[in-house]
């Protein structure tokens, strides 16, 4: 599966990332408040953590939504909702620390690939907000979450970003899809495409109309 090299390529490398924070920098302000540096961090290992606990629950008989439906504005992006993920990121990074919720990423993540690999094309699993998709689809829903949050993670830290070529070649396919164009078509490379794309680079008049005037798709981020 190809979403599933790219999860398996991009949380191996938010993981060797992770493990070299030093204690000081943990408590960094990131770009996403109120969260820290490590809090952030806390948010995506509980995303990673969700793919082997779906597997372990009964499949639904058939897929009703893609990757780019999960990001809908409904009650998942709600005020509550936020809260709730909010307070679950920071929860994970108080109990843990930073360098716990490294360790925790190389375990969930060996065991998600691994126990992934074994199912069959086309598995279908059940969201935590009721959706009904196919793994492969689930899985570039992870690829966004530890991508793009990776992203801001280096910044957080100094870093230069990191994003590994098989996560940003499925998040450029998924905001493009559907719209006919390429990413040469736009003039940006795939990590300036995707800053603009998910609101992690201003937009400008110019920016906004190259992105309107080629359809790209617009997606609901928490």
């Amino acid at each position: 599966m190809e979403a599933l090299d790219a999860f398996a390529a991009e949380t191996e490398r938010l993981a060797a990332e992770m493990l070299t924070v030093g204690d000081g920098e943990w408590g960094r302000a990131s770009p996403c408040p109120p969260w820290t540096a490590a809090e952030l961090f806390g948010h995506v290992v509980v995303g990673v953590g969700r793919v082997t606990g779906m597997l372990d629950a009964p499949a639904p008989p058939r897929a009703e939504i893609d990757a780019a439906g999960y990001f809908r504005a409904d009650e998942r992006f709600s005020s509550g909702t936020n809260a709730e993920r909010i307070d679950l990121g920071q929860a994970r990074a108080a109990e843990l620390g930073g360098r716990g919720l490294a360790a925790e990423l190389v375990r969930v993540r060996a065991g998600a690939v691994d126990r992934c690999r074994r199912e069959a094309p086309g598995w279908v699993v059940r969201t935590r907000h009721g959706d009904a998709m196919t793994l492969e689809d689930f899985l570039v829903t992870r690829v966004l979450e530890a991508g793009i949050h990776g992203l801001d993670l280096a910044a957080a830290l100094g870093r230069e970003p990191w994003l590994t070529p098989p996560a940003a070649d499925l998040l450029t396919g998924l905001y493009l899809a559907g719209t006919g164009a390429r990413l040469a078509d736009l003039g940006w490379d795939a990590l300036t495409f995707l800053r603009l794309a998910t609101g992690r680079e201003p937009l400008d008049d110019a920016r906004r109309a190259q992105l309107a005037r080629h359809g790209v798709r617009r997606l609901k981020l928490g």
